[in-house]
């Protein structure tokens, strides 16, 4: 019961943190200067950035990658979990479908004895 609002609220973080990462990275690739001259002269976060790439690297870089491969992971799992096959009982089954499978197991005895014969 409350682990509905858990899933929601930690997809909601995962894809609030994935476009935050994305974003950031963008900004900073897109507003690469040509040379190292101009990438001293400015200032702010993006500028950081660009001047010290280990920084991005270890901040941005892996977290994405680690967030993809999460993503991935989740994924996979989700959809094993809703396709695999569910196990049916005789109870689930109804009053014809029992008819029939009762007749078919029949029949298979039959045919079996009759190759021991």
């Amino acid at each position: 019961m409350k682990k509905k609002p858990l899933y929601i609220a930690l997809f909601t973080l995962d894809i609030i943190a994935t476009i935050f990462l994305f974003v950031v990275s963008i900004i900073m690739l897109a507003t690469m200067p040509a040379n190292m001259a101009e990438l001293e002269a400015g200032e702010g976060f993006i500028n950081y950035l660009q001047r010290n790439p280990t920084i991005f690297l270890v901040a941005f870089v892996i977290p994405l990658f680690l967030l993809l491969a999460g993503n991935i992971v989740i994924l996979v799992w989700y959809v094993r979990k809703v396709t695999a096959a569910k196990k049916v009982t005789v109870k689930d089954l109804s009053d014809e479908e029992k008819e029939a499978l009762r007749r078919e197991l029949l029949k298979d005895i039959a045919s079996e004895n009759n190759q021991e014969n």
